[in-house]
């Protein structure tokens, strides 16, 4: 122990809160709460500890711990989230989390908005939606989208539309369709929009009685209003949604409200199958990946997912069935009721119905942990041989663990980019992609531009140098690969040995015939059309040029958008960006009616017409 980590230990307040443990090199180790601090961060250290699991665990790699951040908190509710948002942020490799858990997507509802909007989202932002989720996939979202647009038409699209205003003069093919109400023409008014929203609400939260109740009340008042094409229309949608709920039925939980967690465990990874029921309807159906250590007991995984889970969940249940109670099984319960609003209770089912679904959920939660875990054995087997084929290739000395590539993509010498993707074992690290738009090079001349792409990489990443600490803890790569031949790498090793990095391996791809050149050899290496390792380069180079061509592309439509409408009067700013706001581009601002321009706060009529004739012009 260093004298610096002694003198922190020594100083730890008493109170509750969270500690993150750190390396010599800075990077997060392990996230943990407590109720007192001191204590807790201190039993890691002495050797009369608890047998505890997780400070067993902890113990071996106790010896890389150079330094302990805390964060006191006011009760262990609050370090409970604090810590989830720090797991989130750090993905430590000691702790229990959830896999891609940044971008789980949800369902919101923009209620701001006079007429709202029902879209699909993974960013959670306090502008007055409401957001159901968090769904374990794109595809359950999608699916629960189809479902909710088939019985509730809605509008999608980002016209700015206020009650009592027309946006447009003619409405879009989905009004037509009877996929949409036509706010954009005043076909319905904002009360009667945003009641039927009020029934997507409903849909999304189980309570489809309620909906069915209303809808039925509604079709016989326009029967006996003699308003039959309504009445059929609704009683159409009554039949459609009886449908989806006798497909959800779960008779045995009618009158039911909970969430059942189904666990299955292999090696360092674990499966949790959600099952969601309201009033007696399977409302949710997700399974979830974490990486979860082997000697992690399963009491902590389920505590960690639970954590993690509902500090993003938007609808938390009376009861939750987890097939074993986690460790601090009281502290959560107070944090999840505090969250609720109401009583949340934490069992272990031992017999009848309830055992019987958790039982169900952790068959499906094994079926799904074996698929993947299957999947992974064959990407990873294809992956070591496409490493070790291309160490044997270029004569390095092992496996190349971690790939750096770098793609220049430039139009006539303008908005000049650069892109760097990370492969880590063969997988991509898209967390330490970077983009460079290129400074110092003037006209098309792509060894100018690695060149000083690569100085500014390596420059930064050496101790010492300007950079930010994030970039001068990356670590060294194994192999760098530039989009090029030739030409490129001669580039590329004139940067690398004037920053004294000339043992670095480098190799280029030229794209014409797949081949790698090696500094200092004269003939091209040509791996076999089915070679593995050609498969890995060939992804990796086109990873980069995507990578980078993306990013050409946005710089160049920024220009575009700025040099069209600099040379209009009467746009400024503001005006510019309520225009790319409202249509997505200058492509669709050109091709938009007059009437649908003016309509951008504004702008108004007489100048969406020297706007349309500008860009027409």
């Amino acid at each position: 122990m260093t004298p610096e980590l002694e003198a922190t230990l020594a100083t730890l307040p008493t109170q509750p809160g969270v500690y993150v443990m750190r390396d010599a090199q800075g990077e997060v180790l392990y996230v943990g709460k407590a109720q007192n601090l001191r204590s807790r961060v201190r039993s890691y250290w002495q050797k009369a500890a608890p047998s505890a699991g997780e400070i067993q665990r902890i113990r071996a790699v106790i010896d890389r711990v150079a330094d302990v951040d805390v964060t006191v908190t006011d009760s262990v509710s609050e370090a409970l989230l604090l810590e989830a948002n720090l797991i989130k942020r750090h993905r430590p490799r000691f702790n229990v989390r959830l896999k891609d858990d940044k971008s789980y997507p949800f369902i919101k509802i923009t209620l701001a908005d006079d007429f709202p909007r029902v879209e699909r989202t993974r960013k959670l932002v306090e502008d007055g939606s409401r957001y159901f989720g968090p769904y374990a996939s794109a595809s359950s979202v999608d699916a629960a989208m189809n479902l909710i647009r088939r019985l509730f038409p809605f509008r999608t699209c980002t016209i700015p539309i206020r009650e009592g205003e027309r946006a447009l003069q003619r409405p879009c093919l989905l009004y037509h369709i009877k996929r949409c109400q036509g706010p954009c023409i005043g076909a319905i008014s904002k009360a009667d929009y945003r009641a039927d929203i009020a029934q997507v609400e409903l849909f999304l939260e189980g309570r489809q009685e309620a909906i069915l109740r209303s809808l039925r009340r509604d079709m016989e008042a326009a029967a006996e209003a003699l308003n039959f094409e309504r009445a059929a229309a609704l009683r159409d949608k009554i039949r459609a949604i009886e449908r989806t709920m006798e497909s959800q039925k779960m008779a045995a939980f009618e009158r039911t409200e909970l969430d059942c967690f189904g666990l299955a465990r292999q090696d360092n990874e674990a499966a949790v199958q959600l099952f969601g029921v309201r009033s007696g309807k399977l409302v949710a159906r997700d399974v979830f990946l974490l990486d979860a250590d082997r000697d992690a007991p399963d009491g902590e995984v389920v505590g960690a997912f639970l954590q993690q889970y509902y500090a993003q969940a938007s609808s938390l249940p009376r009861e939750i069935l987890v097939p074993v109670l986690p460790p601090t099984t009281a502290e959560l319960e107070a944090w999840l009721a505090g969250r609720r609003g109401g009583s949340v209770r934490l069992r272990v089912p031992k017999r009848g119905e309830r055992r019987e679904l958790l039982d169900l959920a952790a068959r499906n939660a094994a079926e799904t942990l074996a698929r993947e875990h299957a999947r992974w054995l064959a990407d990873r087997g294809r992956t070591r041989q496409a490493l070790e084929e291309l160490a044997a290739a270029l004569g390095l000395p092992g496996p190349p663990e971690r790939i750096e590539c770098y793609d220049v993509s430039t139009f006539q010498g303008k908005e000049t980019t650069a892109s760097m993707v990370v492969f880590v074992d063969g997988k991509p690290r898209t967390g330490e992609y970077r983009r460079f738009a290129v400074r110092t090079v003037r006209g098309p001349d792509d060894y100018a531009s690695h060149q000083e792409v690569l100085r500014r990489r390596f420059r930064r990443a050496r101790a010492g140098e300007e950079g930010s600490e994030e970039e001068r803890r990356w670590a060294m790569p194994d192999l760098v690969i530039i989009d090029g031949g030739k030409g490129q790498v001669s580039a590329a090793v004139e940067v690398l040995t004037e920053l004294g990095l000339e043992d670095l391996p480098v190799a280029g791809l030229a794209k014409e015939r797949e081949e790698l050149f090696l500094p200092g050899r004269p003939e091209p290496i040509v791996l076999p059309p089915t070679s593995q390792g050609l498969y890995l380069v060939q992804r990796i180079r086109d990873e980069a040029h995507r990578f980078a061509v993306g990013y050409h592309r946005k710089l160049r439509a920024k220009r575009a958008v700025r040099s069209v409408f600099d040379e209009l009067r009467g746009i400024g700013p503001k005006r510019r960006a309520a225009l790319l706001r409202t249509f997505g581009s200058l492509k669709r601002v050109r091709e938009a009616p007059v009437e649908q321009i003016a309509a951008v706060p504004g702008i108004g009529p007489k100048l969406a017409a020297e706007i349309k004739a500008a860009l027409e012009a």
